[in-house]
């Protein structure tokens, strides 16, 4: 019976011990110091329209109709129908987190596609879109390189299949800047940003640019400042923003020293409502010289004493768009509309006038100009959607109002109406 009675005590005792070894210790791995990801799309476009636009990359962006220009026997050259097939917008991009700065999470974009920085043998080249770092405190973050300008919204902009993405009625472009970025609460955001214009410059003063495309942002010693509110809620995005910009388009005029600049400012304003089966955008813009914007307006020139001196040219523009939120099909409609409202200094003459939207001939007392007064764009759409890949047939209206420009760079009489219909269907396998 002893015996039975060792055996239990050795067995217990043994337990026990068991019982007082530690855990061995559970390791996690360690923290990556880089994660590097890919991502893009392969994109390929078939676009028919109806007249010829003013254009960029061999039709693939469409602005606006071009006026009507009749021949010898009465026939508009440009009403006539075009298409093309493309792939030039596919892109590629690199997503990068490193580690801490400063106590600030690091992480960077370097991202291009094939469109080519200028009309012609550049087309299907690779084209820098965005390259920058940005420095995240959880409550501040700074963001330094080349991204959106900040007028482009990315949570709040047009849903359309059209590559244009809304181009003559909300801001488009890149420019290298220094963004700050405040916190004022869980939901309201302070961002402030100072950027030199790059993808998209301002007209150039006289018929040659003088140095660089960029010559009239480089002159400037002062870059654009921006500075915008917004609000993020679950279901609701609202912001509002302004803008002040100072550019000299020359240094040197008939031989002068100048320092002349083209002084201007812009307010904007963005809504957006999201739910499970709906999602409603709406952006409007008002402002001097928007040209670098990629939409209407610039600038007048006024010669005296020799040196010329600037005026912008006034441009407003709102859009609407609403769309399904549908996992598999989602339709959507869009409008948007732009008016030229012109200068508030007359130019010296019609070469003096730097704008986009503006036809001249000739030069001096005989010349004359054409130029556009409104455009509004219509479209329809439907998005099908399977896992990363997505066709959506578009079709698409935009008509102009063209007219005799004043020495205001305004349509004062002699308008004409006209319009292109637009048939795309966009195909694009994301990765």
């Amino acid at each position: 019976m002893k015996k039975y009675y060792l055996i239990l005590v050795l067995g217990i005792a043994s337990l026990e011990g068991y019982a007082q070894t530690p855990a061995p210790a559970v390791t996690t791995p360690p923290e990556k110091e880089w994660e590097i990801s890919l991502y893009g799309f392969v994109r390929t476009d078939y676009i028919w329209d109806t007249r010829k636009s003013v254009m960029a990359r061999e039709y693939e962006l469409n602005l606006f109709p071009l006026d009507e220009v009749l021949d010898a026997n009465g026939k508009d050259i440009n009403a006539v129908g075009q298409s093309n097939f493309l792939s030039v917008t596919s892109r590629i991009g690199v997503k990068v987190k490193g580690p801490n700065v400063w106590g600030a999470k690091t992480s960077s974009v370097l991202e291009g596609d094939f469109y080519g920085n200028v009309e012609g043998s550049s087309i299907g080249m690779l084209r820098l879109r965005q390259a920058y770092v940005n420095m995240d405190w959880s409550k501040t973050s700074l963001t330094m390189g080349q991204t959106w300008y900040p007028q482009f919204i990315p949570e709040c902009f047009p849903g359309v299949a059209n590559f244009n993405t809304g181009i003559m009625f909300n801001p488009f472009g890149w420019a290298t800047q220094v963004k700050l970025k405040q916190m004022l609460s869980k939901e309201l955001s302070l961002t402030v940003a100072a950027y030199k214009e790059r993808e998209y410059p301002t007209a150039a003063a006289g018929t040659v640019a003088v140095g660089s495309q960029n010559a009239a942002s480089i002159n400037s010693a002062l870059p654009s400042l921006d500075a915008q509110l917004q609000y993020k809620g679950k279901n609701v995005l609202l912001g509002l923003g302004a803008e002040y910009k100072s550019l000299q388009p020359l240094t040197v005029y008939n031989n002068k020293a100048t320092t002349e600049k083209v002084n201007s400012s812009s307010i904007f304003g963005y809504a957006k409502y999201t739910n499970d089966k709906i999602i409603i955008k709406a952006y409007g813009i008002s402002g001097g010289n928007l040209n670098n914007l990629v939409m209407l307006g610039g600038y007048t020139g006024t010669v005296a004493n020799g040196i010329q001196s600037y005026n912008p040219v006034k441009t407003s523009a709102f859009w609407l768009d609403v769309a399904s939120n549908g996992k598999t099909i989602a339709p959507g409609i869009f409008f948007g509309y732009t008016k030229n409202s012109g200068s508030s200094t007359a130019a010296t003459d019609f070469p003096s006038i730097y704008m986009r939207g503006i036809t001249i001939i000739g030069t001096g007392s005989t010349a004359t100009a054409r130029v556009v007064d409104n455009v509004w764009r219509a479209s329809g759409r439907i998005d099908f959607k399977k896992n990363k890949f997505r066709i959506s047939p578009e079709i698409e209206y935009t008509g102009a109002t063209w007219g005799k420009a004043d020495f205001f760079g305004e349509a004062n009489g002699d308008k004409k109406d006209v319009g292109n219909l637009r048939a795309l269907v966009s195909c694009v396998y994301a990765f």
